[in-house]
């Protein structure tokens, strides 16, 4: 099932949403946008940990028939006027149907299922760089490929993301 913190990728960075007004609505948006079927709960206060970094949007208000989260009415981008331990998580009906998580929007989850799949029994690709070494770090995990969101990552991480792409 998808479930976790919601981060979107704006300006070059990930971020979270303040929970301020999230509701089912809302989390439906994200849900759909995903492939991860319906909305089961918007989760507030956050349920699944807080993120670090860029809060980009605050107050969202989505009718839920909008496309993309981006574009549900909001504060300013960059200015939500709230902390992290407010960041909105959603839990959907399903596990993602789409071939590939749609760029610039992941949810996080919180615990052990949070973690990167271990590599004996998953597979990695770096896509949209120059080569197979470099780009945007996608992992195939129960049947698709998704992408990583940047919370924590630094150069081990890097740097074991390379190893098992066997670029050095």
């Amino acid at each position: 099932r998808c479930a976790g913190r919601v981060e979107i990728y704006y300006q070059g960075s990930w971020g979270t949403v303040c929970d301020e007004g999230w509701d089912l609505p809302d989390a439906a948006v994200v849900c759909q946008q995903l492939g991860c079927g319906g909305a089961l709960e918007a989760v507030g206060s956050a349920g699944f940990g807080s993120g670090s970094g860029q809060i980009w949007l605050g107050s969202v208000n989505c009718s839920g028939a909008e496309a993309a989260l981006w574009d549900c009415p909001a504060g300013p981008w960059g200015e939500p006027g709230c902390g992290h331990k407010e960041d909105a998580g959603v839990i959907c009906s399903a596990a993602p149907l789409q071939a590939s998580l749609l760029a610039g929007l992941c949810l996080l989850p919180w615990g052990p299922e949070g973690s990167l799949p271990s590599p004996d029994r998953e597979k990695i690709r770096a896509v949209g760089g120059e080569s197979g070494c470099s780009g945007r770090v996608e992992v195939w995990h129960r049947g698709s490929w998704g992408t990583v969101c940047d919370d924590s990552w630094d150069m081990l991480d890097a740097a074991v993301a390379c190893r098992q792409l066997g670029c050095g």
